[in-house]
Order: structure tokens, then C-alpha cells, then sequence
């Protein structure tokens, strides 16, 4: 199999040629594997610094593919078409060969243009910006995409951005607070990735629990096996985004308070892009008393973040809020002991492998770091907890189950349109 990277006068050409055939499969209303379905998945959040959204878009549509190249009967007739659009981002050649199978239909134009159209006017709909029709067009995003026809889901990781819009940004504080609710409403599937997630979703958005599907994330693809214990001087390393929701605030107190009782504290070193609203933490970071004790070292690659995971003693996750909490199951298949916060999906992801503080209680937070700092016997047992508890996290189980919910949303739909046409289900 090849990817196909495809120019919108290519998709019109191909889709002038694709005959009776191929608007047959638009009829079809039964199981994924008894018939051609075409599905585009909004593969945007992975165009760029793929954080842990863009990490999810990415190794669906990976374990998706890989499903259907096994012989997985559940995928045999599912074609993936990938949609990306941006004026300057495009898919990384690395993301084209590692998603071999799929379809890139990318489309060079203004980001915001096109989002102001789609979230305010519900224009243009994705058939005309592809020129092709889809069985399921599914958002990787709370907001659906517009669309003619075809099953209609969207993606909800968490719903942090109601409670607290100050600490979103861009489109999620501008749109996802005001629009959200009503595009879960039309939803035929909302998809989310943790079980506290999804009942965030049906208490918060009033969704029933039929039309809501977990797809957790599963151990991701780079990694190949646990690192070998880690010896004296490895640092504490957080991974994640610097902005309000991931609490750095509290991190610099509990690893102040954890140097002042310690010295020889191991450095702290933080791994993830810089947001404005972080500057002011990064600052004091780089000041006493903490110069020289912490590194900054912003947006981390897949190999950088190995690095930086292969030389860590301890991974600290103190987010006053999380859908899921990626960082931690990574830290937890690679083998290094994970300290986070009992806030959202932490206790779901980490269970009783990890140490578990309350987010904003710094002195406890410092208390559970030098536990696992300075008792190797401790440490050595988080290592091993963390190791089951991450293989109970499969992304090729994730995939499936997804596929079974696109059925059951599709067979849901198709029973209800028939049911208002007065047809016998």
C-alpha cells in the first residue's frame, strides 16, 4: 500500500471517474466490514508540535490503518482519508510514511478564515472542500465539521474549557464555550478518552450515555519497551504544555520546598511548549532561588522526549484538571515512577502504580517527590506497578472499539430515519 497525497483537482478527477460503484457504499447503513466505508478524520491538531491531542489524532489513525492491514475483519472495509488544512503547516513526511494506506487530502488556505466559516455559518461543508462524500466525518475537535451527509461525531477530551475559559486559548476559549453544547446536541457519536471524561460529558452537555464512546489512549508507537532502572542523579521531569491548566505554578512551590529540605535535590526539568501565560513561571524559574536548578527546555520531539524520559528518576504531573493525563502513561510504560494530581482522569490512567497528591497542595507534593527520590525501594516498586498498569492501555483495543461505535451510531441513525419515514426498523 501508498499514501496518496492529493490535490484538490486530483480528489475532483478521481471522484469524476468513481462511477455507480462508489455511491453504493453511501447506501450502506450495516457493520463497517460488510461493505466500502469512507471515513475522513481531521487530522489538523497533528500537524504541528503534536502534543498530546495531536499524539491521540495521530495514533488512531495509525492503529486504524493497522487494524485493516492485519486482516481485522471489523476494519476489512474501512478507507481512511485524512483532511488537513493550513496556510503554512503540512503533514510531516515522516507522519505521510509512518500512515501508509491513507489518504492526505491537505488544503493549503488561511486557518481562521476557515474556522470563523465553519463555527459561525456551519460553511463550506467538507464535501466541497474535498470534492468526495463521506460515510463518517468525524472532528477531532467539541465542534463538528460541516457536512452534507454522513455520520456526524465529534471529539471531547475534556470540558475544562466551560469551567474555566481564562485558561484556554484561541479557539477554545473563543468558540468551544458557546458552541459546545449545541454541537454535542447534533452529534450522532461524541468520542472521548476517559471514562471521567465521559461523564463530565453526559452531566455537563447533557449527552445520554449511548451516544458517548470511549477511545483511551494507548501506549504510543515510539515507545518499544520499558528503560532499565535509573541510578542516582536522574532528574524530575514534567511533560506537558506550560499553561494555567498544568499547574507549573505549583510545581516551582513543591520543588522549592523539596530543595530547601533536600539540596541535593535532583534539577527539575520542564519539557513542553511555552505558552504566554507561562512566561512569568519560566522567569522565576531561571531566578534564585532556583537558578540553575531547573531547565526549560520548551516543545519536545518523540527522540528528545526519550531522551529526557530515559534520564528522568521521576515524572511530576500536577494538573489541576486532565482528560486523560498522556505523559504519565508514557512515563509509566517506559518504566519511571509517576507523582501527579488526583484531578481529572489521573487516578483512572494512573491507578495505584503512582503516588496520587492533591493539585494544589505544594508541601504534599514536595513530600511525595523526595519519597520517590530518596527510597530507591519505592521507586523500584512504582517501576514495576507502572509497567502492568500501562499494558492494560492498547491501542489496537482502543481502535476496535471504536470502529463498534461508528457501527452502532451508524446502525442508530439509520434505524431512526427509517423510523420517521414509518419503515420497520
Amino acid at each position: 500500500m501508498t499514501v496518496k497525497l492529493l490535490t484538490i483537482n486530483e480528489l475532483q478527477s478521481k471522484n469524476s471517474r468513481a462511477g455507480p460503484a462508489a455511491k453504493a457504499t453511501r447506501g450502506f447503513r450495516g457493520r463497517i466490514q460488510d461493505a466500502v466505508v469512507q471515513l475522513l478524520l481531521d487530522y489538523r491538531p497533528a500537524l504541528r508540535d503534536r502534543t498530546g491531542v495531536g499524539e491521540w489524532v495521530h495514533q488512531l489513525a495509525l492503529n486504524l490503518l493497522t487494524l485493516k492491514s492485519s486482516g481485522d475483519a471489523a476494519a476489512a472495509g474501512l478507507e481512511l482519508t485524512l483532511w488537513s488544512s493550513s496556510w503554512r503547516d503540512r503533514p510531516a513526511p515522516s507522519a505521510i510514511r509512518e500512515l501508509d494506506g491513507a489518504t492526505f487530502v491537505d488544503r493549503r488556505m488561511p486557518v481562521r478564515p476557515l474556522t470563523w466559516a465553519w463555527n459561525r455559518v456551519g460553511w463550506p461543508p467538507i464535501e466541497a472542500l474535498t470534492s468526495r462524500s463521506f460515510d463518517i466525518v468525524h472532528s477531532t475537535t467539541p465542534l463538528l465539521l460541516p457536512a452534507r451527509s454522513g455520520l456526524r461525531v465529534c471529539t471531547v477530551y475534556d470540558l475544562d474549557f466551560l469551567d474555566h475559559p481564562d485558561r484556554a486559548r484561541g479557539e477554545m476559549r473563543r468558540d468551544f464555550p458557546a458552541l459546545a453544547h449545541a454541537h454535542a446536541a447534533r452529534a450522532d457519536l461524541v468520542v472521548t478518552i476517559s471514562q471521567y471524561s465521559k461523564a463530565t460529558i453526559e452531566r455537563r452537555l447533557s449527552v445520554e450515555p449511548g451516544r458517548v464512546a470511549i477511545c483511551r489512549p494507548g501506549v504510543p508507537s515510539w515507545i518499544a519497551a520499558p528503560l532499565p532502572p535509573r541510578g542516582a542523579g536522574a532528574h524530575i521531569l514534567f511533560v506537558g504544555t506550560l499553561e494555567p491548566r498544568k499547574n507549573v505554578r505549583t510545581l516551582l512551590d513543591a520543588y522549592r520546598i523539596l530543595t530547601e529540605r533536600r539540596p541535593s535535590a535532583p534539577r527539575l526539568v520542564l519539557a513542553g511548549q511555552v505558552t504566554p501565560a507561562a512566561q512569568s513561571l519560566v522567569a522565576e524559574s531561571q531566578a534564585p532561588p532556583l537558578a540553575g536548578r531547573v531547565a526549560v527546555e520548551g516543545y519536545v520531539s518523540n527522540q528528545r522526549r526519550a531522551e529526557l524520559y530515559a534520564g528522568a528518576g521521576v515524572v511530576v504531573l500536577p494538573s489541576l484538571d486532565e482528560g486523560f493525563g498522556l505523559p504519565a502513561l508514557e512515563a509509566m510504560a517506559l518504566g519511571v515512577p509517576v507523582v501527579a494530581s488526583n484531578a481529572g482522569a489521573l487516578p483512572e490512567v494512573v491507578g495505584d502504580a503512582g503516588l496520587l497528591v492533591d493539585a494544589l497542595d505544594a508541601p504534599g507534593l514536595a513530600a511525595a517527590l523526595e519519597r520517590v527520590c530518596g527510597d530507591a525501594e519505592a521507586a523500584s516498586r512504582m517501576r514495576d506497578a507502572g509497567i502492568a498498569r500501562a499494558r492494560q492501555f492498547s491501542w489496537p483495543q482502543s481502535a476496535g472499539a471504536l470502529i463498534d461505535a461508528y457501527t452502532e451510531a451508524r446502525v442508530r441513525r439509520a434505524s431512526a430515519r427509517r423510523a420517521r419515514q414509518g419503515l420497520r426498523p
